[in-house]
């Protein structure tokens, strides 16, 4: 009985979008696509989670500076989009002190927004490195036994020891890398996406009668969750390739599987979260905290935004004036 009715669902559901397509396209318009309404910009982390640090910067004020800094870039070049910060001050959002609460709220304020992409703004650092080195030797007394029987008595001996010193490796790696949320984490995703309100897409349900826990509910939540997917792994790898565009050196777009960022699979919405540089190299440190390197970051993911919109508005990522510069003169030749 639930198969059946889940052939019925997806019968109708395919039935009526080609119905509806043609019907439009009898009219010479295009069918209905999505529309970004709403962006969700989260700065990562926030005081007194202040994130990696650096020689003498941290993440959470360089995260916020190019959350920041996308916001304004977004708002002139988009004006009918909301654009949302999770937070605009050095602070956890909400004057939340608890990390793992804040990052609740992060993903509760863009589900309650209704947001269309999620963007997570970090900086990226690694794990500490150590080498040991032999600073020297010292002489050590040891004890040995020699002869047999009676005879036998101890000798005292002397050996050089080697002096270890360990030192800390320096930092040396740069770029950039575009996280999506990990597909071992694909029932969460689903089970965020499912309460989000379908009466846009699908129309009102009775509240009474528990829709969101039929099977036919989710099985629309897990199609939604595939396309949210694609269009998650879409926009990261435009973020990827405008970065690429700007000479940074890419890691490309990841999954981290063996520990999930929480964010992107309790949103529901397509969303990523952009490693934007590493704090722990020095030369990087000095790019993310400049003028010159905020604005060049902005400008990437800014361009990678404007891409995914007109081609899930219109079915290209090409933006319209690229040749000739002329729609987005304001932002494509004057960057920085």
């Amino acid at each position: 009985m639930m198969i059946k009715r889940a052939c019925v669902l997806i019968f109708h559901f395919v039935f009526f979008s080609t119905l509806f397509s043609f019907k439009t396209y009898s009219n010479h318009t295009p069918p209905r696509r999505d529309i970004l309404k709403t962006i969700v910009i989260d700065a990562g982390h926030g005081l007194p989670d202040a994130g990696a640090h650096g020689n003498y910067s941290n993440e959470s004020d360089i995260a916020l500076a190019i959350a920041m800094n996308l916001g304004d870039r977004l708002k002139k070049l988009l004006p009918e989009t909301n654009i949302i910060y999770t937070r605009t001050g050095p602070e956890l959002p909400a004057g939340i002190t608890d990390k793992d609460l804040a990052n609740r709220y992060r993903a509760q304020m863009a589900n309650e927004n209704h947001g269309d992409l999620f963007i997570a703004i970090h900086v990226n650092s690694t794990e500490d490195r150590y080498q040991r080195k032999i600073e020297g030797y010292r002489k050590e007394t040891y004890t040995v036994h020699v002869g047999k029987g009676r005879k036998k008595r101890k000798v005292e001996k002397t050996r050089s020891v080697p002096i270890y010193k360990s030192y800390k490796l320096p930092c040396d790696r740069r770029g950039t890398e575009t996280y999506i949320w990990a597909v071992n984490k694909y029932d969460q995703k689903q089970q965020s996406v499912g309460s989000r309100d379908d009466d846009d897409q699908f129309g009102e349900h009775d509240s009474t009668s528990n829709f969101l826990e039929s099977p036919d509910a989710k099985i629309l939540a897990s199609l939604r969750t595939k396309k949210y997917f694609d269009q998650s792994l879409t926009i990261a790898n435009f973020v990827e390739q405008e970065f690429k565009k700007e000479g940074r050196n890419s890691y490309g777009v990841k999954q981290r599987n063996n520990k999930g960022i929480w964010v992107l699979q309790a949103t529901n919405m397509p969303s990523i979260l952009v490693e934007t540089g590493f704090i722990c190299t020095p030369d990087e440190e000095d790019y993310l905290n400049s003028e010159k390197g905020q604005n060049e970051v902005s400008y990437a993911v800014m361009r990678a935004v404007l891409r995914y919109k007109h081609l899930i508005e219109t079915g290209s990522d090409l933006i319209p004036g690229d040749s000739t510069q002329n729609n987005f003169a304001d932002t494509t030749e004057n960057k920085n």
